[in-house]
């Protein structure tokens, strides 16, 4: 009898069963990983009574209009069709991460704490560029808010925390502990309460130090609250590295959102990004959506079937188990956009990874900014908006925003993930499967190239015929442009240069006598 169907047998609690009759609060849940969690449980974990989602009410659309749109996603259609009245269990809660108390009205805050088993913590602000203020406020006033809120929760079993890997990225071996912080956390929340605000942006370089941005430097200090504050409460923090497309479930390639590496790709697949600052050696570390909300998952049961009640911290990586470097996913994502090209593409995708700041500058003005000059004073002559140098524009902050994470690399350590996979029985290792190990690049990132052509782009996949038609013109284009550059550019250099007119003379000549030479041998 193998060790997982001894598990089977013994006093394992199944996952679907620990989540059977209890109700959950998420916040985060109308974002990009807090949608697929929802549509997780209901579909994994039908016994689950009820899941609350914080909502606050956006441009002018009311808790309840924003649910319906939220239900409305293809995330849902599976569930829509098979067990549409699951659906029903979603109880939207009115609030806002940013107030005090979270929002949360008396009346919903005593409901919560009456009736909730399990918290996922998922709502922050993921930009990076984001000022520090709207940062702490978020990412670790928000954050200590729920904590309070937790603390009245009678049945509180498990409290999920989601972190990110790159929150101790001025280290370059990471482990599954919280490290010290810079600055003490309620400082640092005094002070972004009590400063100006232009005044905070100034000092803000000095604050972060080695940290490329406010979102690591706000995480790695949300944790470090966490490990002050939490007391006896369950508490797991999940580490996730970047976060991309669904592998598997419950679509192939779903996802949402522009951010981090989506915004640029698709820009190289449009055929109007090609250049970037990056090592192509580096260990690029992806992991997909619903391999972090499985871990997620299952991180709570862990947490609320655990004996002893240690903060657990899980870095949900691949760049140990199953590698990938920057130089073999670019060529992959450019592989398969040709493949599956997208619709209406300026020109034939091509991407250079550089670790010249100077090459790479004056590559990004030829091929980047002075196509999108062109393209914008065609569109004004034509009598339409010019829009090609904002959206360069666009991508060039993305760029710089990303620079730092494709020029160093790290090793985040998993033992805590590899343990948790290993008390699972088969069963619930294949409904909720973690493993990254299981991961095959080709496969995924054609997945994520024609998930972000049908979920962000909206392009049908009858219209692929046409794309590669027009891709193939595209193709004869770029190739003869390139054999006219090389011409121009060597007329350029013969007119400027008689030593290298000579030798241009010397080259054909030698090519002529070798071609007399062997012509007569091959006619005979």
């Amino acid at each position: 009898m193998t060790t997982h169907e001894r598990k089977a047998t013994d006093d394992y609690v199944s996952i679907a069963d620990f989540y059977n009759d209890r109700s959950i609060f998420i916040t985060g849940g109308t974002g990009f990983m807090g949608k697929v969690l929802v549509e997780k449980l209901l579909r994994s974990c039908q016994g689950i009574k009820n899941i609350y989602l914080l909502i606050r009410p956006k441009k002018g659309q009311d808790i309840n209009t924003r649910l319906d749109e939220l239900l409305n996603s293809p995330l849902f259609d599976k569930l829509r069709t098979e067990r549409p009245n699951d659906l029903n269990k979603i109880i939207p809660i009115h609030g806002d991460i940013t107030s005090e108390e979270l929002g949360i009205s008396d009346s919903d805050q005593n409901l919560l704490s009456q009736s909730v088993s399990v918290v996922f913590h998922s709502a922050a602000t993921v930009k990076f560029d984001e000022k520090l203020k709207l940062s702490v406020t978020i990412n670790m006033l928000g954050t200590k808010r729920l904590l309070q809120l937790c603390q009245r929760m009678i049945c509180l079993e498990a409290l999920v925390h989601v972190s990110t890997a790159y929150c101790n990225c001025d280290r370059r071996d990471v482990a599954e502990m919280i490290y010290s912080p810079p600055f003490n956390p309620d400082d640092i929340i005094s002070l972004v309460q009590w400063l100006p605000e232009d005044l905070l942006d100034k000092l803000t370089p000095s604050l972060i130090q080695s940290r490329p941005n406010t979102y690591t430097f706000t995480k790695a200090l949300a944790e470090a609250m966490l490990l002050k504050e939490a007391g006896n409460l369950p508490v797991a923090i999940v580490r996730p590295s970047i976060v991309l497309s669904s592998v598997n479930e419950p679509l192939s390639g779903w996802v949402d959102n522009w951010n981090g590496p989506t915004g640029i790709v698709s820009a190289v697949g449009k055929g109007i990004f090609h250049t970037i600052m990056c090592n192509e050696e580096s260990i690029a570390d992806f992991i997909p959506v619903d391999l972090v909300i499985n871990l997620m998952v299952a991180a709570a049961w862990k947490t609320g079937t655990a004996e002893n009640t240690t903060m657990t911290i899980y870095n949900c990586c691949t760049g140990m188990n199953k590698p990938i470097t920057w130089g073999r996913l670019v060529s992959l994502a450019i592989e398969k956009m040709r493949e599956h090209p997208l619709e209406g593409i300026f020109w034939y995708p091509t991407g250079i990874l550089r670790k010249n700041r100077t090459l790479n500058s004056i590559h990004s003005i030829i091929a980047h900014y002075i196509p999108a000059y062109i393209l914008d004073i065609l569109a004004r002559i034509a009598g339409r908006k010019p829009i090609m140098i904002k959206v360069q524009d666009k991508l060039a902050k993305s760029v710089q925003c990303l620079e730092y994470f494709t020029t160093h690399q790290w090793r985040f350590h998993g033992d805590n993930v590899k343990m948790l996979l290993d008390s699972l029985n088969d069963k619930d290792r294949n409904e909720f499967q973690f493993d990254v190990r299981t991961i095959v690049w080709e496969d995924y990132v054609e997945k994520y190239v024609l998930g972000f052509r049908q979920f962000l782009f909206k392009q049908n996949p009858s219209s692929l015929e046409d794309s590669r038609k027009r891709l193939t013109k595209l193709k004869a284009i770029h190739q003869l442009s390139k054999f006219l550059i090389v011409i121009i550019f060597w007329r350029f250099l013969m007119a400027r240069s008689k030593r290298i007119r000579n030798l241009w003379n010397k080259i054909c000549l030698f090519i002529f006598s070798y071609m007399k030479q062997i012509l007569p041998s091959i006619g005979s």
